[in-house]
């Protein structure tokens, strides 16, 4: 398996209720190596811009209402196959359908307030990763 790069973002339901500190012990627990990392809130245009590709969508509108409420701490993730063993951390979208003992399971409330994001492929992790990072912020 080839080692590579994922984004994660803590979202502002779980930096609201102090959830920063469980999620990444889970993180250095699921041995994932944190290449960067920075805490900052996403202006309303940013989160437009982040989830461009749901443009049109009804959900759009209040997940970017949503992004940017609060504060979220954004992460690139590095570690063989990091992209598909995040996604199992996480748990389903839904923390009603996730999978006992993942974040979203244990922490999320609802399928927008589900404390977590992650990239889905390397195509997304790509151009996910590069929305909040520089290549000099990744060496």
């Amino acid at each position: 398996m080839a080692v590579e790069r994922t984004l994660a973002i803590v979202k502002p339901d779980a930096m609201g209720r102090g959830l920063l500190g469980e999620i990444l012990k889970r993180i250095h627990e699921a041995r994932f190596q944190i290449i960067a990392l920075k805490s900052l809130r996403l202006t309303k245009a940013e989160a437009e811009g982040f989830y461009a590709v749901h443009r049109g969508k009804a959900f759009f509108e209040p997940l970017t209402d949503f992004m940017s409420s609060g504060k979220v701490v954004v992460l690139v993730l590095e570690a063989e196959n990091v992209i598909a063993r995040w996604r199992e951390v996480m748990g389903a979208t839904d923390p009603a359908k996730a999978a006992p003992g993942t974040i979203r399971r244990e922490f999320g409330t609802s399928i927008q307030n589900n404390c977590v994001h992650g990239s889905d492929a390397p195509e997304t992790a790509a151009f996910e990763v590069g929305y909040f990072f520089s290549a000099h912020e990744l060496l």
